[in-house]
């Protein structure tokens, strides 16, 4: 029987062969693992997206390549997908390339292969490295444009960035830590993912430079590698708490908040004030608990609508040139959480 969906479509969500797709569709041997569920995510892709294939207007194939945490890309990609239908008559359908880690060669080799096959928009959260601004410049090179989100890669070809000013974001952190510990002699855990993403670089450079102007005697101590993910987290966070007694304050950066809570509590230690980004299930629980203070939120639909009208800038879907602006940035309390 005919699948519900043509297997040109499958094969172009997926970036696949139509021959590989119907390999898979008919179970014959000879397919790789990693490509059977590559085409297995595609059509549950399209099942999702299905309402758009309905509709008449400019079509728009997009890829979203992320390094991110698992929690993180999930609420990036829910966000794209609630924005589809309010881009009528335009239609936009999306790619996901999603990795927790991801070792440099397999990313380029991701960008390079999206340079081959075509796109319509590359949305892109990787490390800001040469050979990532290089592999900007080859998707540049085919037009192809790159938008840069959450984090940066200022040296390279990018069309434009959507996310928050990252540096006013750090800055706003070390506002709200000055006026919470004012009287609190405690030292301050910074934890990043990682030294090569740009974002979480300048937000550091933000805290530490409002820090210096508002609370200049207060000891700031960093922990960077955890990738942002919460076994991680816990424990590079419970080292540092073994290290450190006189720490009871955190600016999480990077994720891993669940991990880092779980620090503080196998070391029986009070967390006086912790701030850490994005609202996501597992920050909702722990602002409810009280585990965390506060969280720094920029609004990831409104983030997909400015990448849409990007692209669409771009390739002419609308007059005129688009510049999308800079994310707000709400500070989120368990008193003024927005709906799920």
């Amino acid at each position: 029987m005919p699948h519900r969906y043509p297997m040109r479509e499958i094969a172009r969500q997926a970036g696949v062969s139509e021959a590989t797709v119907d390999r898979v569709l008919h179970g014959r041997p000879g397919v790789r693992e990693g490509t059977v569920l590559q085409v297995e995510q595609a059509i549950a892709d399209l099942d999702r997206q299905r309402s758009q294939l309905r509709l008449s207007g400019r079509q728009f194939m997009i890829d979203l390549v992320m390094e991110t945490p698992r929690r993180f890309s999930s609420m990036v990609r829910a966000a794209l997908e609630a924005e589809l239908p309010g881009l009528r008559p335009a239609i936009f359908r999306a790619r996901y390339h999603l990795h927790e880690t991801w070792p440099i060669d397999d990313l380029i080799a991701t960008l390079d292969g999206i340079a081959r096959r075509g796109s319509q928009g590359v949305v892109l959260k990787a490390p800001d490295t040469p050979e990532v601004a290089a592999a900007i410049g080859r998707l540049t090179t085919v037009r192809i444009p790159v938008i840069t989100f959450v984090t940066d890669v200022p040296m390279s070809t990018r069309m434009a960035y959507v996310g928050m000013d990252n540096r006013a974001a750090g800055a706003t952190a070390a506002f709200l830590m000055c006026q919470w510990l004012r009287h609190v002699d405690a030292a301050v855990l910074v934890m990043t993912s990682s030294e090569m993403f740009r974002g979480e670089e300048e937000r550091e450079m933000g805290f530490r430079a409002a820090m210096r102007r508002g609370d200049p005697h207060r000891r700031i101590v960093d922990v960077s590698g955890s990738d942002g993910l919460d076994v991680t987290s816990r424990i590079l966070a419970s080292a540092a708490l073994q290290e450190d007694p006189t720490i009871t304050a955190v600016y999480s950066i990077g994720g891993g908040n669940k991990g880092i809570a779980g620090a503080f509590a196998g070391a029986d230690r009070t967390c006086e004030v912790f701030i850490g980004h994005d609202l996501g299930p597992s920050n909702r629980a722990l602002l409810r608990s009280g585990h965390l203070t506060a969280v720094l939120h920029h609004d990831l639909r409104a983030d997909m609508r400015r990448v849409a009208q990007t692209v669409m800038s771009y390739h002419g879907a609308v007059a005129g040139e688009y510049r999308p602006q800079t994310s707000e940035i709400g500070v989120i309390t368990p008193y003024n959480m927005p709906p799920d």
